[in-house]
């Protein structure tokens, strides 16, 4: 069985085949630390599964907006065009929680704050926390491990 297991303070995820690390990645969660509550920017910890798999087949590098390709591929020139945006690339795995009131539903829910694991530009820090609540990820680790998980795959994230 596939599964991920996200270290917050190690800023690392580990992606397992039943017992055995299959990959190791480094990842960037949120600037404002763990917690699971609506609008505060930080990653939740918990439980949690990959909901829905989106961008399959796009090019490294292309742009989503509310889970849609704009039809963009991330440079600097559009870096520059929109320098306020948060930059969700290449790949998006939504995740949902599985622990009523610590990460699902209310005021609490991971999906409904839509919580990615998603690419970001090659020239933002991993290792580092710095993103709005998701789980960033070099383009070419995400579209592997995108290409590696199933839809349905566990995903636990802990301090």
């Amino acid at each position: 069985m596939r599964h991920l297991h996200i270290s917050i303070s190690k800023q690392v995820l580990t992606a397992y085949e039943n017992k055995a690390v299959a990959f190791v990645f480094s990842i960037s969660s949120a600037l404002n630390g763990t917690g699971c509550e609506q609008g505060s920017g930080k990653t939740p910890l918990g439980a949690h599964y990959i909901r829905a798999k989106i961008g399959q087949g796009e090019p490294v590098n292309s742009v989503f907006v509310g889970r849609r390709t704009t039809g963009e591929v991330y440079s600097a020139a559009l870096a520059s065009q929109f320098p306020n945006r948060d930059w969700i690339l290449s790949r998006i795995m939504w995740l949902c929680g599985t622990e009523l009131g610590v990460n699902r539903l209310g005021s609490v829910d991971s999906m409904a704050r839509y919580i990615y694991i998603h690419g970001t530009p090659d020239s933002e820090p991993m290792g580092v926390a710095k993103s709005h609540g998701c789980i960033r990820m070099r383009n070419e680790d995400v579209i592997m491990l995108f290409d590696w998980v199933p839809k349905g795959c566990p995903v636990m994230i802990e301090e």
